[in-house]
């Protein structure tokens, strides 16, 4: 500590700063923000989707429903007239034993309402195993 000189001169000018407050305020902050970052980032545990390629055999038992850009729904090739007969096609292969897997082909322009049609179809008719067929990412992208 420096009181001032014996001899009683003048104070002199002290040029030193003082960096102690700094250095604490710095310290608690650094505590503060390892405490809170692991709480904010586990908050709610959830189990994220992986993006994967995953190569499909095409099996002659899947059925693939299509849906277009107009939202016009088609059983392989065939379009069908509404969701009474895609349902009444789908109660008949449900009780195939084992049962077949839908997958449905939605245009990336199409409206959702015609992908939820063949869905709601899928619920009524009983059938248990539906996917989606999609292109992969482009590579590097």
């Amino acid at each position: 500590m420096n009181v001032g000189s014996a001899d009683g001169e003048d104070d002199a000018v002290i040029a030193a700063i003082n960096t102690t407050p700094l250095v604490d305020v710095m310290l608690v902050m650094l505590i503060i923000f390892l405490i809170t970052i692991p709480v904010v980032t586990t908050s709610i545990p959830v189990t994220l989707p992986k993006e994967r390629v995953e190569i499909r055999e095409t099996k002659p038992e899947n059925i693939i429903i299509s849906v277009d850009k107009a939202g016009s729904v088609f059983w392989y090739d065939q379009k069908v007239a509404n969701v009474e007969a895609l349902v009444d096609k789908l109660k008949k292969v449900s009780t195939v034993k084992p049962q077949p897997e839908v997958q449905i082909r939605g245009d990336l322009a199409s409206r959702y309402e015609g992908v939820g049609k063949i869905l709601y179809a899928c619920q009524r008719a009983g059938i248990v195993k539906v996917a989606f067929i999609t292109e992969p990412p482009a590579l590097g992208g």
